[in-house]
């Protein structure tokens, strides 16, 4: 029960890495909001959870919108008064050679990865200061300057670089009331991927296999609970050795 007591706020918290974080944080004693945009979804979510007898709420919330986010923090204030950790999960990812890319894939790649980070930040930050608070953002090895692999990330890569600078400006300015970290996953089995053959993704690291959601989210655990008490401005990769290859 590492984060009993504690409310955790949870976006793209009803799928992928996000979602099983979001279960793994109820497991552990917190009272969870998961936010997505996908209201059935969402709304399947939260019911498997609670037959679990997990604490798991859904509220629908575009992120990428400054007033939808202001209004589920009204929401998230009545009802649970305030929040402890912040996961930023959402994100999207688009592809494409350098003339392929649009303003319109461009625009909503940075407004889903990043602005949407900016702006529930902004929302909250003040209540984490309070609450002596834990912020993860949930980046990318691609987002590593030291890695550059996929000729056609233009978009994804550069988004998840920024995301990755931004966490380290926050943690040195939010020190030391609100720590926070950067988790930078490799391979995993998300729904990221249109493309549902995985079997093309042999050999990718040196652990020869993608991760499990739930492996990453156990070092999001890590990141937000207690047990990184020391930790802030930390960039940590779970890649499976992707990165050394």
């Amino acid at each position: 029960m590492k984060l009993e007591g504690k409310v955790a706020l949870v976006t793209g918290g009803t799928s992928g890495i996000g979602g099983a974080s979001a279960r793994l944080f109820a497991e552990e004693g917190a009272a969870v909001i998961a936010v997505a945009r996908n209201e059935k979804r969402g709304k399947e979510f939260e019911s498997a959870c609670r037959e679990k007898g997990l604490n798991v709420s859904f509220l629908p919330c575009d992120v990428t919108d400054r007033e939808q986010i202001t209004e589920a923090h009204k929401k998230i204030h009545k009802e649970f008064g305030y929040v402890d950790i912040l996961m930023n999960s959402a994100g999207i990812l688009r592809t494409g050679g350098l003339k392929e890319i649009t303003d319109e894939d461009w625009d909503a790649v940075y407004q889903a990865n990043l602005k949407s980070v900016l702006y529930i930040c902004q929302e909250f930050i003040d209540e984490l200061i309070d609450r002596k608070g834990v912020i993860l953002n949930n980046a990318s090895i691609n987002g590593l300057q030291r890695y550059i692999k996929g000729a056609k990330s233009y978009m994804y890569a550069t988004s998840k670089a920024a995301l990755i600078q931004f966490t380290q400006y926050l943690a040195k300015n939010y020190a030391p009331d609100v720590r926070v970290n950067c988790l930078c996953p490799g391979m995993t089995e998300t729904n990221l991927f249109t493309n549902r053959d995985f079997s093309r993704f042999k050999g990718c690291n040196l652990l020869d296999r993608m991760a499990k959601p739930e492996e990453i989210a156990k070092v999001a655990l890590f990141l937000v609970s207690e047990d990184s008490s020391f930790m802030t401005g930390s960039v940590i990769v779970a890649d499976g050795g992707e990165t050394l290859k």
